[in-house]
């Protein structure tokens, strides 16, 4: 006779434990505690095999009857009712382990490393992991929402640190769109962000714009009395176009001084794209005496502290300020817009390779086509035309504009 929920109540604990039939395989199983458990039994051809649905009374007879009409459903279709709660507790505890500062250190291990990004960059990863991990980091990646991750971001942004904040948000987002890609999450919650933080000021790197002062400049390098590699650094960073970052990590074996070309690989470079660069003779000449004096091994601009590190992130802008020069006055991320604006100034070059020369991101087809093509041979002699205005320059010579368009 089925079960009531009258005869469910008055069952009482025996010494052993003892089952109580309803219907079409479900049951309640008394445990000597008094424990009233719901089974349903089951076959999957000759196998027996029961499913455990839960406890009286947080499940109800009228519950317990539904779960066994589902499980039931479930056999006709082919499945394992049993197996089927078993893999989704197995996959529950998992994706209970997969939380936020765990999926964050596996994508940067996995897409960030071993992709080949730079160190610079991994170290910026990391710095904003550990500014989101107070808030988010143990919680379950799958269970967080907007407002956990806003509410971090927002104390950055009291701070007055709305850069950070913003790439936080970003390196964030990065990280829950890797979860959903490996079946973590359903979704990105930062995409809901959007438009809930200050947007900061565009910050430009402070640049010498006028052909006196970047003459001054240019000679004040040459008196620089710090560390010799710095030195070179500092006399070959005018001529070269790249990035600090770029620049400190720039490796011997990187370098022909034979052909006249550095060759950087894409995981050095912002845009992920490998970047040639065409050297001057005065360039070259530069790199053959830092070569001699380095045994032309490992980086070509190594720390103080160790060969086997580059020079530290500040140590430019560091010998720019012993030399007196404020950082409203110059900056080493600031030369490259120095040389932009002096190479467009000239009107000799054509505004496209000026842009592949600065390895800016290609705004079109055209300048997407621009490597080591077309505009290769005028990138060679805009290199050699801009090392010998340098020259003029540091020597206080007379510097002549000219508007016309050099041949391609």
């Amino acid at each position: 006779m089925p079960l009531t929920e009258t005869r469910l109540r008055a069952l009482k604990a025996k010494d052993k434990p003892y089952k109580v039939a309803d219907q079409r395989g479900l049951y309640v199983e008394v445990t000597p505690s008094g424990g009233k458990l719901w089974r349903f039994r089951y076959r999957i051809g000759k196998v027996e095999k029961k499913l455990s649905i839960g406890s009286y009374p947080d499940i109800s007879l009228k519950q317990a009857r539904e779960a066994t009409y589902e499980a039931r459903h479930s056999i006709a279709s082919g499945g394992d009712p049993a197996f089927e709660k078993r893999k989704q507790k197995i996959r529950e505890e998992f994706l209970a382990a997969q939380t936020f500062e765990a999926v964050a250190r596996e994508y940067i291990e996995q897409m960030m490393v071993q992709n080949g990004r730079a160190d610079a960059t991994l170290v910026k990863a990391n710095y904003f992991l550990e500014q989101l991990a107070p808030a988010i980091g143990s919680r379950p990646i799958k269970e967080i929402e907007p407002f956990e991750v806003l509410a971090p971001l927002k104390r950055l942004e009291a701070t007055g640190k709305h850069e950070t904040a913003k790439k936080c948000r970003s390196f964030a987002g990065r990280v829950f769109r890797y979860a959903v890609a490996t079946t973590r999450c359903q979704s990105d919650p930062t995409s809901l962000l959007k438009g809930a933080l200050v947007t900061p000021r565009a910050k430009h790197y402070a640049a010498i714009l006028e052909p006196k002062e970047l003459g001054g400049l240019l000679r004040a390098i040459d008196d620089y009395s710090g560390y010799p590699v710095t030195k070179f650094a500092l006399q070959i960073a005018p001529h070269v176009f790249v990035r600090p970052g770029e620049l400190r990590h720039a490796e011997w074996r990187e370098i022909d001084l034979v052909e006249g070309i550095w060759k950087i690989p894409a995981g050095k470079m912002k845009a992920r794209r490998a970047h040639a660069v065409p050297l001057s003779k005065q360039v070259i000449s530069l790199l053959t005496d830092l070569a001699e004096m380095l045994d032309h091994k490992g980086y070509v601009f190594p720390s103080a502290r160790s060969f086997t590190r580059p020079m530290s992130e500040n140590a430019l802008n560091a010998a720019f300020r012993r030399m007196g020069f404020s950082k409203d006055e110059v900056t080493a991320h600031g030369l490259r817009a120095t040389a932009s604006t002096f190479l467009n100034e000239s009107g000799l070059w054509n505004p496209d390779a000026i842009e592949r020369a600065l390895a800016h991101g290609d705004s079109n087809a055209v300048r997407g086509a621009y490597h080591r093509g077309k505009h290769w041979e005028e990138r060679v002699r805009m290199a050699q035309w801009w090392s010998d205005h340098l020259d003029q320059l540091r020597l206080g010579g007379n510097v002549v504009k000219m508007q016309t368009t050099a041949a391609a």
